[in-house]
């Protein structure tokens, strides 16, 4: 290893969590969409989507914006996959039974263009940074960007607040990840923690949903700030097939469980 890479390696922050990420995206998720789509009424369980539930789409958030910032070197095309996983997850998603008939993207949608976006924004900062860029230009950048977040936000999941939680988790996960040990720097890499967890209380309505959430970003911070270093690695690694096609497959299992018992037509 050459010591460029060496001192690139020691910058990165381990990713060792997001095995045990993994496994726990997918069992809350699922969790929460049998209580909503499968499970009887009667059975008094909407509370486990309302708790368990709010864990899935935080964690999934903070698993790509952590890929997208440390472990790619092109986040576009990971996010290009992730909208892969959107496009083929698309059609059993619609026959999901729901309050408005209204058209709606899923969540691979929110997950891709939130990345896309964040990637975005850091490149503009980084040639702004370089002079490449001067001032009166990323701000009509960002301000163009602001306006497709407004047109987008009203057709992906979790909507508005969903796209924009990626980008500010990466920018409080780079800034806990460089912060020195002077005081002043840490202060400043906390505040940049205040926008991730005010957005995280304002995506869910009841005080459960919203606890179980912020406490789900705020976990992910920690990590951030040096806990990735105490995670220890998961003892069964989530099998990529599985990971790459347990979206789109539960919600074709439950599409078909709906029609087979007459809930859809």
């Amino acid at each position: 290893m050459t010591a460029q890479a060496a001192a690139t390696a020691a910058a990165r922050p381990s990713s060792t969590w997001t095995g045990w990420g993994q496994w726990l995206a997918l069992a809350t998720m699922t969790i929460d969409h049998l209580t909503r789509y499968v499970l009887p009424v009667s059975w008094e369980l909407d509370w486990a989507g309302s708790s368990i539930g709010r864990i899935a789409f935080p964690l999934f958030a903070a698993m790509v914006a952590w890929h997208g910032l440390f472990n790619t070197r092109n986040p576009l095309r990971y996010a290009r996959r992730i909208l892969v996983i959107g496009l083929v997850a698309q059609w059993p998603y619609m026959m999901m039974p729901r309050a408005s008939d209204a058209f709606l993207l899923n969540v691979c949608f929110t997950l891709a263009a939130g990345l896309a976006w964040g990637a975005w924004l850091r490149g503009l900062l980084a040639r702004h940074h370089r002079g490449d860029l001067e001032v009166p230009w990323l701000v009509l950048a960002i301000v163009v960007s602001l306006a497709v977040w407004q047109l987008l936000g009203g057709w992906v999941e979790y909507g508005h607040r969903g796209l924009l939680l990626i980008p500010l988790l990466m920018l409080a996960l780079h800034r806990l990840h460089q912060a020195g040990d002077a005081l002043t720097e840490r202060l400043a890499a906390v505040a940049f923690t205040v926008p991730v967890l005010v957005v995280a209380g304002l995506m869910n309505s009841s005080d459960m949903a919203k606890s179980f959430t912020v406490a789900t970003c705020l976990a992910v911070l920690w990590l951030a700030a040096g806990a990735h270093r105490l995670t220890p690695e998961v003892p069964n690694a989530m099998p990529r097939r599985l990971w790459l096609t347990w979206y789109p497959g539960h919600f074709a299992l439950i599409a078909l469980w709906l029609w087979l018992s007459g809930t859809i037509g």
